[in-house]
C-alpha cells in the first residue's frame, strides 16, 4: 500500500503574476469563475464554508454558491442550522473554492449577513418543488430519532401544500458574504505556488504576493 506521505502531484498548468490580475478581486474571481465554468468542472459552485462560535470553535461544510455580485457571494440555508446559528452570533466567515482540474483555489474572508426577504423569496420560488418541500421538512442540524422523521415530514408538507403553493419557510433564506480579504492560489511546480492576496484597506484593495 502506498504511503500517504508519498501521495503528491506537481502542478504545472499555469502561473499567476501581478500584472495579469484585475485590480478588484471580485472581478478577478469572475474571470476565474468563467474559466472554471467553461472547463465544465463538476460542482463548480461547491465551496467550503467555515464558521465559528463566539468562543472560537470552528466548523466547516460544503455549500453551493448561488450568485455573486460586486457586493459579495451568496448562498442559501436554514437559518436555524448550525452554520446559520453560528453566523448569527459571529458573522466572520471564510469560503474556499478548490478547482482541482485548473490547479486553483480561492479563499474569501469576510462578514456574512442576511439578504433581503424579497431576494430570498425569489430564489426559493425558483427551486424545484422537492427542494421547497425539503426546506420545510428538515430541522437541519438537530438530532432526530431516525430517517422516518424526515420522510414523515415530507409526507406532511406534501399534503399541506398539495395545491403547489409552497411559501418560503421563515427560517430559510440567503446570506451574502462581503469580502475583506481574498487570496488567489495557482499551483506551481515543486510546491512553489503563486499566491496573490487582496486586502481591503478603506475603500481600496491592496494586492500583495505571499510566499508559497
Amino acid at each position: 500500500m502506498k504511503s500517504i506521505a508519498d501521495i503528491r502531484k506537481d502542478y504545472k498548468l499555469r502561473s499567476l503574476m501581478e500584472q495579469d490580475v484585475q485590480k478588484d478581486p471580485i472581478q478577478q474571481f469572475s474571470t476565474w469563475w468563467d474559466e472554471a465554468v467553461e472547463s465544465k468542472l463538476d460542482e463548480v459552485n461547491a465551496m467550503t464554508l467555515a464558521t465559528s462560535t463566539t468562543d472560537g470553535h470552528p466548523s466547516t461544510r460544503i455549500v453551493l454558491l448561488k450568485g455573486f455580485t460586486n457586493e459579495g457571494f451568496i448562498f442559501f440555508t436554514n437559518y436555524q442550522s448550525r452554520k446559520g446559528t453560528e453566523i448569527g452570533l459571529n458573522p466572520n466567515v471564510s469560503l474556499l473554492f478548490f478547482w482541482r482540474e485548473l490547479e486553483r483555489q480561492v479563499i474569501i474572508e469576510g462578514k456574512a449577513e442576511k439578504i433581503s426577504e424579497a431576494d430570498s423569496d425569489a430564489y426559493f420560488h425558483s427551486r424545484p418543488e422537492g427542494s421547497r418541500i425539503g426546506a420545510w421538512s428538515s430541522p437541519q442540524s438537530t438530532i432526530i430519532a431516525g430517517r422516518h422523521v424526515i420522510e414523515e415530514n415530507v409526507q406532511k408538507y406534501t399534503e399541506q401544500f398539495a395545491d403547489g403553493n409552497i411559501p418560503r419557510p421563515p427560517h430559510w433564506g440567503g446570506f451574502i458574504v462581503r469580502p475583506v480579504r481574498m487570496e488567489f492560489w495557482q499551483g506551481r511546480s515543486s510546491r512553489l505556488h503563486d499566491r496573490l492576496v487582496f486586502t481591503l484597506t478603506g475603500n481600496e484593495w491592496l494586492v500583495q504576493r505571499l510566499a508559497p
